[in-house]
C-alpha cells in the first residue's frame, strides 16, 4: 500500500470517528491545514521532476478531493445529528392546555342563588314573583305606602332623587321593593300571592351596608288572610332555607307606615362559635320585618280594606346570603373579584330545588 493510500484510509477513519463539528475541524486541519499531512504532500512537488509531478501530483489532489468531499458529507451528517440533539432538548409545548367546560369554570353569584333559593321555597307554597323597575316615583314609593310628608325616609341623606322634572316631580331610586306591591295590587285582583326580589338603593355603606343591596318582600291579599297565617309561611320559610328541622321565632312589635300592626322576627340561633347556627342555641337573631298591611296602602290601591285584608314581609337578600354561608363583608359582594366568586360561588348546574336540597 503507498503512503497516499495508507493516509486516506487514516484520514477516512479520523472522520468516520469524529462525534461533533470541533472534532471534524480538527481532523481537517491535520489533514489540509497549512501544517496538514496532505498539504506537507503537496509541498514535495517542487522538488520532483515533472514525470514524478504529474503522476504524483495527480495522486496528491485526488486524495485532497476524497479528503473534503468525506468532510463535508460527515460534516452535514453531525450537524443534522446536532440540530435533533438541540431540539429534543430545548423542546418547548406552545400548546394550550385544555380549557375547562363553561359549566366547570363559571360561578352563579351568592346573591343571584340565594334568590333562586327564595323563589323555590315560595313558589311550593303557590307564590309567583312579580318585578318593577329601578326608578320609582315618590307616589309609589312614599305616599301610596302610607308615609307621611316629611318623614325622614323622603330627605335626600337617604334616598337618591333626580333633578325635579318640569312639572317638579322628582324621580328617584327605590329604597325598597315595596313599590312593586303597590304595582300588583293595581293590576291583579285578590287573591295576591306574590315575593318581590330586586336591587334597592339608599345612602349608607359600611360593613353591613351598601349604597345598592337586595330585597325580597312577600305580599299576600286575601278576604281570610290573618297573622296565623304570616307566622307559619314566615317559619316554614327559615326552616326551610336554613336548613334546620325545627326553628324557634320571635315576634316583637314595631313601626312601618305600611303595617298595622308592625312586627319584627328574631330567629334562635347560636352566636358561641366563629359560625352562627340556627335551629339551636340560646341567642336571638334580627332577619325580617312584617305585618298585616296598612288599610290606607288597601285603600290607596282601589281595593276595600273592610273587604280584603293581607300581610307584608320583607328582609335583606344580601343579609340572609351572609348569615347562611359566612361571609364577613358585604362589600365583597359587589368587588368584582374573580377569586371571592370562584370561593363562595356556585356551580351553574346545582340549581336548588326543595327535595334535591338548597345549597347542596
Amino acid at each position: 500500500m503507498s503512503d497516499i493510500d495508507s493516509l486516506y484510509t487514516e484520514i477516512s477513519a479520523a472522520i468516520a470517528a469524529a462525534t461533533s463539528e470541533a472534532a471534524l475541524e480538527e481532523v481537517r486541519i491535520s489533514a489540509l491545514g497549512k501544517k496538514g499531512s496532505i498539504s506537507e504532500m503537496l509541498k514535495t512537488l517542487g522538488s520532483m521532476s515533472p514525470e514524478e509531478r504529474q503522476t504524483k501530483g495527480a495522486a496528491i489532489n485526488g486524495l485532497k478531493t476524497r479528503v473534503t468531499d468525506e468532510l463535508a458529507a460527515r460534516k452535514d451528517v453531525l450537524k443534522e445529528a446536532a440540530l435533533e440533539a438541540r431540539l429534543a432538548s430545548e423542546r418547548v409545548d406552545v400548546t394550550l392546555p385544555q380549557r375547562a367546560a363553561p359549566a366547570e369554570m363559571g360561578r352563579i353569584h351568592p346573591i343571584a342563588q340565594v334568590i333562586d333559593e327564595l323563589t323555590a321555597i315560595f313558589a311550593d307554597m303557590g307564590f309567583s314573583v312579580a318585578e318593577g323597575p329601578d326608578i320609582e316615583s315618590d307616589e309609589l314609593n312614599f305616599t301610596a305606602l302610607n308615609f307621611p310628608l316629611g318623614h325622614p325616609a323622603r330627605d335626600m341623606h337617604d334616598t337618591f332623587f333626580f333633578h325635579p322634572d318640569e312639572a317638579g316631580e322628582r324621580l328617584l331610586l327605590r329604597t325598597h321593593t315595596s313599590p312593586v306591591q303597590i304595582r300588583t295590587m293595581r293590576s291583579q285582583q285578590p287573591p295576591i300571592r306574590v315575593i318581590i326580589p330586586g336591587r334597592t338603593y339608599r345612602c349608607d355603606s359600611d360593613q353591613t351596608h351598601t349604597p345598592m343591596f337586595h330585597q325580597v318582600e312577600g305580599l299576600v291579599i286575601d278576604k281570610g288572610s290573618h297573622m296565623g297565617h304570616l307566622k307559619w309561611i314566615l317559619e316554614e320559610f327559615c326552616k326551610a332555607f336554613f336548613e334546620v328541622k325545627d326553628i324557634k321565632m320571635r315576634f316583637r312589635p314595631s313601626f312601618f307606615p305600611f303595617t298595622e300592626p308592625s312586627m319584627e322576627v328574631d330567629i334562635q340561633c347560636d352566636r358561641s362559635g366563629a359560625e352562627v347556627k340556627f335551629g339551636e342555641g340560646n341567642d336571638w337573631l334580627e332577619i325580617l320585618g312584617c305585618g298585616m298591611v296598612h288599610p290606607n296602602v288597601i285603600r290607596n290601591c282601589g281595593l276595600d280594606p273592610d273587604e280584603y285584608q293581607g300581610f307584608a314581609w320583607g328582609m335583606g337578600i344580601d343579609r340572609i346570603a351572609m348569615l347562611k354561608y359566612g361571609m364577613p363583608d358585604l362589600r365583597a359582594f359587589f368587588d368584582a373579584d374573580v377569586r371571592w366568586i370562584k370561593h363562595y360561588g356556585f356551580r351553574p348546574l346545582d340549581l336548588p330545588t326543595l327535595f334535591g336540597g338548597l345549597s347542596s
